[in-house]
């Protein structure tokens, strides 16, 4: 039934047997692994529990499902047409994998194989489903093809953690879950590749205290995600390591989790976001079903209020507001919403992700779904939205019309992880468009791209966004370390604005700026008021798809068949002109950037001013626009 390797590996794993008893302590276990040196425990803080496994669910599986919980969906599989269809859609992307070998080594020599462990996560999350649904022998026996092929990697890259936290990940479900497949040998061989190559590597940065440890983004998520569960996994055959490992975890993710509150917002934006709780929700999911307690972590002011973040920043079409290093449609499927709908009473959330959990179904879809899609619960999408710590504020004319005018508006943090200089932007979605874009983040791979090249990249700039650059030059067009804080908000129905204070953005030249964008009805207000010491050259931008015609003080975006104008309200004097969505002239200019070819950019250029007030109404439609009155930002109510 084995191949002549794994025959061979078994052999060393009887030799190596006592290596694993559970009763050996984690300095013994590391010396027999003979391949991480790990430094001296730490001591922990008072407050974490000296034994955190005295309530371990003995028996697998325990990662974020129970044989209870399987069964349940087995169930209403039988029930229900629509989550029949999505266990038969993974049953047949398992029936694809079984025709497909495993994944190969490879990005390490790079810095990252971060792909390579996803790919392992993900085909091992899918075949353990079609395992639990069907009983399928086939489908434990492919996981273990591609657990065997993964543990002969050298190792899984512990210098770009993420890497190691994911492929751990893979190795727990796929323990886990297909637990009563495996032969002794089988289980022990597994669990040594865990313990060796992920485990072991995680007591290595939590003994050292590596940089993640304290971080308050994604990783800090996903590192200490993956080894919950590979700790929980391996929990009763190696308790020493587990109970270490959960600790450090315990003292390590208030740093993030803190970062929630008080609303639920996230500053990496909505593609980290959807990365950051899948993890968080698995991980909590597993403590509760393997410890019956998560330790107070779903308890975090804001957490609870965090699955409505996307459903706050998707537009009308589907579309969301992608700032940061965020793709414009939902690349990632969030079967996390069904989670937080469960454990916060939030039905709405459910019903966001349950057309994308139809459409393209993720193994966790069924998982924390399943009860969901068969009770159909109704959707909510809030008119207006401000989340304070991220500083973003979304409004629409309508929560269920698909050619409702949509815009989102960000202040910020341009030192936040992922961030863009970005500070001011907007998107604009109206009449089933999207108007005004945001052009996402551009290839990890250019050189410097998360170092100090960042910001002689056209889509890190502010240039390439729907915001203010003054003074341009080859040095960043915004402080990098600016934040810009909402400093006025009004949610009147119909009527909601916010004002953003950009002045730390442009402080190099001591200029104070501000700007508010406003919901009238259908149409959209974007309104600026700077104020500089000395003549400066300011630029306003807005980047679009459309095909632009300008006429003086006024352009028309055409799109689909589908009209938006543009109007300067003031300066009396402004006036639009049309540009390529590229680098100015004393821009940087690198090579390797995306050409960004079916964009334009709609410009206004003021090249020498002091005092100034941009305002330009967007109007959805042919026809005439209604045109407010102009008045200072301080008096918007």
């Amino acid at each position: 039934m084995f191949s002549h390797l794994f025959r061979s590996q078994i052999k060393v794993s009887i030799v190596k047997a006592v290596c694993f008893s559970s009763i050996l302590s984690i300095t013994a276990l590391s010396a027999c692994a003979q391949q991480i040196a790990l430094p001296p425990a730490i001591e922990f803080p008072a407050d974490i529990p000296e034994n955190t496994l005295q309530t371990l669910h003995p028996v697998h599986p325990r990662i974020m499902a129970n044989a209870e919980d399987f069964a349940a969906i087995r169930k209403i599989a039988a029930e229900n047409a629509d989550v029949a269809t999505m266990v038969k859609s993974i049953r047949e992307s398992a029936d694809g994998l079984l025709k497909r070998g495993p994944r190969e080594y490879t990005g390490a020599d790079k810095g990252r194989m971060l792909s390579t462990s996803r790919w392992v996560r993900g085909y091992v999350m899918t075949l353990g489903m079609a395992y639990q649904m069907t009983g399928d022998k086939r489908y434990a026996d492919r996981i273990w093809v591609e657990l065997e092929n993964a543990a002969k990697f050298p190792d899984w890259n512990p210098p770009h953690f993420l890497d190691t936290a994911e492929m751990t990940y893979a190795f727990a479900v796929g323990y886990d879950w297909a637990y009563d497949a495996w032969t002794p040998e089988q289980r022990t061989f597994i669990r040594r590749t865990m313990v060796e190559k992920g485990l072991n590597a995680g007591l290595e940065n939590y003994r050292r205290g590596a940089w993640w440890i304290k971080a308050t983004n994604n990783w800090n998520q996903v590192c200490n995600g993956g080894m919950i569960l590979g700790a929980l996994a391996v929990a009763d055959e190696e308790p020493a390591v587990a109970n270490e490992i959960i600790r450090h975890a315990l003292v390590s993710l208030p740093y993030s989790m803190r970062e929630y509150a008080p609303d639920g917002g996230w500053n990496e934006g909505p593609s980290y976001w959807i990365l950051s709780t899948h993890f968080v929700a698995s991980l909590l999911s597993a403590l509760d079903k393997s410890l019956a307690t998560d330790f107070g972590l779903s308890k975090f002011p804001g957490f609870s209020e965090t699955g409505n973040f996307p459903l706050a920043l998707n537009g009308p079409l589907g579309k969301m507001f992608n700032f940061a290093d965020s793709s414009e449609t939902w690349s990632s499927s969030s079967p996390q919403l069904f989670w937080f709908a469960s454990q916060f009473d939030k039905p709405g959330q459910a019903a966001f992700q349950i057309p994308a959990a139809k459409k393209r179904t993720h193994p966790l879809d069924i998982l924390w779904g399943a009860r969901w899609v068969q009770s159909q619960p109704a959707p909510s999408n809030p008119l207006v939205a401000y989340y304070t710590r991220a500083n973003v504020v979304t409004m629409r004319s309508n929560e269920s019309d698909p050619d409702a005018t949509f815009v989102g508006f960000k202040g910020g943090d341009n030192a936040a992880n992922h961030s863009h200089l970005d500070l001011g932007s907007f998107v604009l979605d109206a009449l089933g468009e999207r108007w005004a874009v945001d052009l996402g983040g551009d290839s990890y791979e250019l050189p410097g791209y998360f170092r100090e090249q960042r910001w002689t990249y056209f889509r890190m700039r502010a240039e390439s966004h729907n915001t203010l650059v003054i003074n341009p030059s080859a040095l960043p067009d915004q402080n990098p370390k600016a934040k810009a804080p909402i400093v006025q908000f009004g949610d009147k129905p119909g009527a909601s604005f916010a004002v953003a204070d950009l002045s730390n953005a442009y402080d190099a030249h001591k200029i104070k700026a501000q700007r508010g964008v406003r919901l009238l009805g259908t149409q959209v207000l974007v309104q600026d008021e700077i104020s500089a010491p000395a003549p400066a050259n300011a630029w306003w931008f807005m980047h679009t798809r459309a095909a632009i015609e300008v006429n003086g003080s006024t352009a028309t975006l055409r799109l689909n068949d589908k009209t938006m104008t543009a109007r300067i309200l003031s300066p009396a004097s402004a006036t639009f002109q049309v540009m390529a969505a590229g680098p100015l002239p004393s821009s940087p200019n690198p090579e390797g950037q995306q050409k960004n070819a079916d964009i334009r950019k709609l410009a206004i250029h003021l090249p020498d001013v002091s005092e100034t007030r941009i305002t330009v109404l967007l109007t959805p439609g042919a026809a005439i626009p209604r045109q407010p009155e102009v008045e200072s930002l301080r008096d918007w109510k």
